[in-house]
């Protein structure tokens, strides 16, 4: 990004590609979870390269959206209202004041989580299940996270609905 951009015009960029990340993860959340996820599901990984390969999407996509709306998106918004944003607990406790973000601890718990898939991927096959559940009802913090930007952007910021992208829904089951 051009970083002779004015804040507002960053932020807006930024939004933008959360938007992208959110539509893929929708899709790979809809894709994964479809399927009944437990112990025996992770225990056929190693016969079903397809699944695999779905699994990686998904736990790809659900860091990166965390990674870019705690690293980029979250900072960009404050400095597009003339805040100064902080570290990151100061950012998401500050997001939370706003409206953003409903809750802090989960933040970071859906952060350790991600950690956790990626880091130790499939050690123990029942517990690797259990965090791919806690992952599926952290994927909609995150979709709630984005969608409360835009709509603080379009209600709060005054900006027009043509600058903003589409707000993103997930199924409540898949």
């Amino acid at each position: 990004m051009n970083s002779q951009l004015l804040p507002i015009d960053r932020f807006l960029q930024t939004l933008h590609v959360v938007s992208r990340e959110a539509s893929h993860l929708k899709y790979s959340y809809e894709r994964l979870f479809s399927e009944n996820i437990n112990e025996d599901w992770v225990v056929r990984l190693e016969q079903n390269p397809e699944k695999a390969e779905r699994l990686e999407a998904f736990i790809s996509r659900f860091g990166r959206m965390q990674d870019t709306i705690a690293d980029k998106l979250l900072p960009r918004w404050l400095l597009s209202m003339a805040e100064t944003p902080g570290s990151q607990i100061e950012t998401l406790n500050r997001a939370e004041k706003l409206g953003v973000i409903t809750d802090v601890e989960a933040w970071l718990q859906a952060r350790k989580l991600r950690n956790v898939l990626v880091h130790e991927y499939m050690e123990d096959a029942n517990d690797f299940a259990e965090n791919l559940l806690n992952a599926r009802s952290y994927t909609q913090l995150l979709m709630d996270c984005y969608n409360r930007l835009q709509a603080y952007a379009k209600d709060r910021m005054n900006i027009e609905t043509e600058k903003l992208p589409q707000t993103i829904d997930l199924p409540l089951t898949v």
